[in-house]
């Protein structure tokens, strides 16, 4: 069976708040709240849309200049409406609008070719997409149409009895049904008010990251101006002591000394651009002090890019597995690259000593840290945006310890997290450990992740005339941008 806090989660949201308006659907009641019908009959959930049933914008793949934006509190009413529509509860909506457009904050098209406020696959919206607003137009990214379809989706899967089934029916992924489900309870335990507070306290902590990376990025491009400086001054100063003729000599140190004062405006800015480093850090941690609390629940931790733990070790990289992947190989010698967005925490995999960090960039690695962890192995990590100032040699740090951000400095192509045992003889990601997250934290980038436990029966097609294919489901992504 799949893991007993979906299953306790999806019960709890099938129970439902009581007081709903109008007759139960299958025994099952949505919450109380705006309950205006929309302007068109609605499509029933029974049967997807015929061939050219529907009429769509021209280039209904392609963004519109102005996007569409709503309140929480309008998009609160249109959860609760498209909810009561087709029997599903409104918090689930809310939890799918959340996770693949953050509330229409980014809705493509992703990598994938999703697009909208619900992030449908565009040969999906025409079988499953509707006009919910009377417009004449079935527009994927219109909320009021996007979320009623994904509702009919929803109900369409099963969603009036089996609502985990249907949440696995859009994306065939157990962290994928956990996390809507889980975030869902939040929603639904709250008030409009409460997700708005947890909606500043997010964007407070990714404005924060994406400071301290930006702050550190031009520290680290003023040391690298201040070495490439000193190492012309040094070669001014040995053409001095290579002057034969005094007139020489003293053309040579004049040319010397006129050359290092670009070194002392150098060693000022990289004064400055340490100071506005320390600046950002301490907004970041002021943001995460903030966050703490949200972040006990697992959903909404996994929204702050909080620690994963399992028993002794901690995944080094947060985010989910929504935006965290790795390979099984690295491209030329055994090591790990978990790709994940610049300025994703960092944090230590185990208990360990800090044996070298280093906060400058080296060419290679880029700002890191070497490890030993408590089972005696030896850890470097590498292409950090920045290290915690505290990280620093002889230090010992805990399981789950923030020690920096996701970055590209050094030899990197993206930003992602170089990680490898020393030395470099056996693979990280062929550890038990490592393994153990893989799709709880990350998924795999060049192989399947499991999507069921062992003896878990296979999911239940919607329907026998949907092709098997990966466009006969609703693929949400919040990979897209």
């Amino acid at each position: 069976m799949r893991l007993l806090v979906v299953a306790a989660t999806a019960l709890a949201l099938l129970a439902g708040p009581a007081g709903a308006a109008g007759p139960p659907v299958l025994g099952f009641s949505v919450s109380s709240g705006p309950q205006a019908a929309p302007r068109v009959a609605l499509p029933s959930a029974s049967v997807p849309n015929s061939p050219g049933g529907i009429s769509i914008p021209v280039s209904f793949t392609t963004p519109p200049v102005n996007a569409q934006r709503l309140d929480l509190a309008s998009l609160h009413q249109l959860w609760q409406r498209a909810g009561a529509a087709y029997g599903i509860p409104w918090n689930v909506l809310a939890a799918i609008n959340k996770i693949e457009s953050n509330f229409g904050g980014n809705m493509g098209p992703s990598s994938a070719g999703a697009v909208g406020w619900m992030q449908f696959m565009p040969s999906t919206w025409l079988r499953w997409g509707l006009d919910a607003d009377g417009d004449g137009v079935a527009d994927p990214w219109n909320a009021t149409d996007a979320v009623y379809a994904a509702a009919r989706y929803l109900a369409a899967a099963g969603g009036q009895t089996d609502i985990s089934r249907a949440v696995f029916s859009y994306n065939h992924a157990d962290w994928y049904v956990r996390e809507v489900l889980d975030l869902a309870q939040v929603y639904g335990s709250g008030t409009v008010a409460q997700t708005a507070d947890l909606e500043r306290l997010q964007a407070a902590l990714e404005a924060a990251r994406s400071r301290v990376v930006a702050a550190n990025q031009d520290l680290v491009a003023a040391q690298a101006r201040e070495r490439s400086l000193r190492s012309v001054s040094g070669r001014l100063h040995t053409d001095v002591g290579k002057a034969n003729l005094l007139s020489d000599r003293l053309a040579a140190e004049r040319r010397a000394v006129q050359f290092d004062v670009r070194i002392d405006g150098a060693l000022a800015a990289v004064a400055r651009a340490e100071q506005l480093v320390e600046r950002a850090q301490a907004g970041l941690r002021d943001a995460q002090q903030s966050a703490q609390a949200p972040s006990f629940t697992p959903a909404v931790g996994a929204l702050m890019g909080a620690p994963s733990y399992d028993g002794q070790w901690v995944f080094p990289v947060g985010g989910g597995p929504e935006v965290v992947s790795a390979a099984h190989t690295h491209h030329d010698y055994p090591a790990v690259d978990i790709a994940a967005p610049a300025g994703s925490p960092v944090y230590a995999i185990s208990n360990a000593v800090v044996l070298n960090a280093w906060h400058e960039a080296d060419p290679r690695c880029g700002i890191g840290m070497t490890i030993r962890t408590e089972d005696g192995q030896v850890w470097t990590y590498c292409h950090l945006a920045v290290l915690e100032a505290t990280v620093v040699d002889g230090v010992s740090l805990a399981a789950g310890t923030q020690i920096g951000l996701v970055g590209s400095t050094g030899h990197a192509t993206g930003p992602h997290l170089h990680l490898q045992l020393q030395p470099p003889k056996t693979y990280p990601q062929d550890q038990p450990w490592f393994q153990s997250f893989a799709g709880k934290t990350f998924t795999w980038q060049d192989a399947p992740t499991p999507l069921e436990l062992a003896g878990e029966p296979p999911a239940p097609k919607v329907f026998t005339v949907v092709p098997e294919s990966r466009d006969a489901v609703v693929t949400f992504t919040r990979l897209g941008g």
